[in-house]
Parts: C-alpha cells; sequence; structure tokens
C-alpha cells in the first residue's frame, strides 16, 4: 500500500526515536502527527488507534502498529536490515537487546531526581565503558568487517550508531579507547541515509531537556 508511515509521538526522541533513526537510514520518507495534549491521546484511544493505550504509534502498510520493538522488527523485515537467515536475525536480535539496556538508561537520566543524578551518570559510565562498548569493540574485531553482522548494513548498526550518539552527549570521552567503534561511528555517519538525517533540520529529534519533560508530564500526565 502507498503512503508514507506516520509516526504518532510527543515532539521528543523517546521510544520513538530509535524508529525515526531506522526508517531513515532504509531511504524511507515519513510523516509525523505530534500528540501535543492529554486529548491528542483520547482521541487514538477512542478511535481503537492504540492497542494497549499507549504510544509510540506508527501508521504503515494499511497497519496500525504499535509497541516499539516489534515496530523496529517489522521495519528491519521490509527493508531488508534484519540478516539474511536465523543465526543473523538472533546476533541482531542479541545485540539490539544489549544497546536497548544501555539507552534506556541514557534514555531516564534526564527526569532523575537531582538528588540521584550523579548516581545514576556514574553507573551509566561505568556500564559504558567496562560492559557494553567493549562488547561491542571484541564484536567488530572478531571479524574485522564494516557491520555487526553479515557485513551487511541490519538494524543492529542503526540502533549502534545512534547509541554512540547519545552516549557522547551524556559524556564526550566514553568513546576514547575503542578505536573500532569510532571507525564504526564514522562510517555509519557517512552513509548517505544517515548523513542527510545528521543534518540540522531534519526530523532527528534535539536532545531531552526540562521543556521537553514538561511537555511529556503535561501529554501523559505523571
Amino acid at each position: 500500500m502507498g503512503g508514507k508511515p506516520v509516526l504518532h509521538y510527543f515532539n521528543a526522541r523517546g521510544r520513538m526515536e530509535s524508529i525515526r533513526w531506522l526508517l531513515a537510514a532504509a531511504g524511507v520518507e515519513f510523516e509525523e502527527k505530534i500528540v501535543t495534549c492529554p486529548e491528542d491521546l483520547e482521541k487514538l484511544n477512542n478511535e481503537g488507534s492504540l492497542m494497549f493505550q499507549q504510544v509510540p504509534m506508527v501508521e504503515m502498510d494499511g497497519m496500525k502498529l504499535v509497541q516499539s520493538r516489534a515496530i523496529l522488527n517489522y521495519i528491519a523485515t521490509k527493508y531488508n536490515l534484519y540478516g539474511k537467515d536465523a543465526k543473523e536475525r538472533l546476533l541482531i536480535d542479541m545485540y539490539s537487546e544489549g544497546m536497548a539496556d544501555l539507552y534506556e538508561m541514557t534514555m531516564q537520566f534526564p527526569m532523575m531526581p537531582p538528588d540521584q543524578k550523579d548516581a545514576k551518570l556514574a553507573s551509566i559510565k561505568d556500564r559504558t565503558r567496562n560492559r557494553f562498548l567493549p562488547a561491542f569493540e571484541k564484536v567488530l574485531k572478531s571479524h574485522g568487517q564494516d557491520y555487526l553482522v553479515g557485513n551487511t548494513l541490519s538494524r543492529a548498526d542503526v540502533f549502534l550508531v545512534e547509541l554512540l550518539y547519545s552516549v557522547e552527549e551524556v559524556d564526550s570521552s566514553l568513546l576514547a579507547g575503542f578505536p573500532l567503534l569510532q571507525a564504526f561511528k564514522t562510517r555509519m555517519s557517512n552513509l548517505p541515509n544517515v548523513k542527510k538525517f545528521l543534518q540540522p533540520g531534519s526530523q532527528r529529534k534535539p536532545p531531552t531537556d526540562e521543556k521537553t519533560i514538561a511537555e511529556a508530564r503535561k501529554v501523559f500526565k505523571f
């Protein structure tokens, strides 16, 4: 079915940003309908558009897709970013789930109470340096190829470069000591579709700040 995918979410990264990254890397143009108030969310619910009464939701191929990982899997499958066989898909899933653990920490950090931020930041830095980045540096070293799995672009590569940018926003020194990941980030950033997404004025969202958090609290009433 024709038409661009339509993304329903509030005007922030959150759980939609990886979907934006993946569509952009696949060269897929998309539209966004920004949820700006509780009434917008209520309207989607009343229309039966939100299976679990929550966003993100993506209208695509005549369907209303929910649950961010399911959406990512569908997009990856549709645009040949999900490996060539079960073994490659397993590796892509393993790597992506590991990335999701760290991404979740960086995503939650701006919303932490002030008295907990120092401890949370220390934990993010420690796990980044000593658990997650060494694992992916080792993967790249083990096969010497440009991409994580099968020497071809997959959703795991897109998620990793997104994560590396997020990590550098936390602390620009965190990639020091990981030369293969630095080279990977450069290679990925120079892919035409990714390069376009990284340019000012794209649909990539800026880092979460106090204004973004206030808007989210208004929409989701938390």
